[in-house]
């Protein structure tokens, strides 16, 4: 397998109306959607797919759409089979691997806060059970621990461990796992993938990317090519929308409500999460109205950090 580097869109999961179902058809247009814009990759089933409400069931049928529709194209397809059991882990990850997936991403196992050692024998557990590259995925904000940058270059010994999906906001440790190992790191936070690109980053798995593919492929492709103005240009116009996104209310609340004010409704978000209130959706408008209609002027809206 080729390097996992460039604009990989985390995908929503599109549901009905009534959020029962999920609508395969709008997640098959989605993944077109991101093909024709250019990026690198889609990552079914992670955070923004709002995985932990999907059954089992529907988690396989989602990589397998996925997969349906990406491979056609020339997309790689990061499958989301993370889970804080081990077992079920591994079954996951041999899971998408048999429906075709490219890699799996593996989130840290959540609320029961493993010590490092336990991280360490979890990723290898996983690791050894088939030859589907593996990239971790270390995101304390959600999960409650974090993976050491010690055991990252731990495990980036494993010739299966291939890739990490950094969202941590550290920006010392990114630059000494991308100096010290061949992991193929990618951003995980659009607010701060210019700055991880600066320290070793090669790629970005992006929320941004589901309302704006083609900005988000355009300024991570300027940056890898040494262009930073350009890559800056873009990511300042971008960056309102970007932090809004992850600010506003929990993701991927406010990308859906985003999608849908642009005309690509994606159905309901799933309790316990629930739809953004009038004022979110008015920020909403009016930054992603800016994107799409001044595509290189900077929103003049200022959001709350994440």
């Amino acid at each position: 397998m080729t390097r996992l580097n460039g604009t990989f869109t985390a995908l929503i999961t599109p549901f009905t109306a009534d959020g029962t179902t999920v609508d395969v058809a709008r997640l098959r247009a989605n993944v077109t959607t991101q093909s024709i814009a250019g990026v690198r990759g889609v990552v079914p089933c992670g955070t923004t797919g709002e995985t932990p409400t999907l059954s089992e069931r529907e988690h396989l049928v989602v990589v397998e759409e996925t997969i349906a529709a990406a491979h056609p194209a020339g997309l790689v397809v990061m499958a989301g089979a993370g889970a804080n059991d081990t077992t079920r882990a591994v079954r996951m990850h041999r899971i998408v691997a048999d429906l075709g997936a490219d890699a799996a991403l593996h989130v840290t196992p959540y609320y029961n806060r493993p010590s490092q050692e336990g991280l360490y024998r979890h990723y290898a557990s996983i690791a050894d059970a088939s030859d589907l590259p593996v990239v971790l995925y270390n995101v304390p904000g959600r999960t409650g621990v974090t993976l050491a940058s010690e055991t990252i270059v731990r495990l980036a010994g494993h010739p299966n461990i291939r890739g990490l999906k950094d969202a941590t906001g550290n920006l010392v440790n990114a630059a000494a796992i991308a100096a010290e190992t061949d992991l193929d790191v990618l951003s995980g936070d659009d607010p701060l993938t210019p700055a991880f690109l600066s320290v070793g980053a090669v790629g970005v798995v992006s929320v941004l990317s589901n309302v704006l593919p083609s900005r988000v492929v355009a300024m991570v492709a300027a940056f890898l090519d040494g262009d930073v103005a350009a890559a800056l240009t873009q990511y300042r116009s971008t960056l309102p929308l970007a932090r809004a996104l992850l600010s506003l209310d929990s993701n991927p609340v406010p990308v859906k409500a985003a999608l849908a004010l642009l005309g690509r409704d994606t159905g309901v978000v799933r309790p316990p999460l629930c739809p953004p209130p009038d004022e979110v959706v008015a920020t909403l408008r009016a930054l992603v109205t800016g994107e799409v209609n001044q595509a290189d002027t900077r929103v003049a809206v200022e959001v709350a950090p994440r």
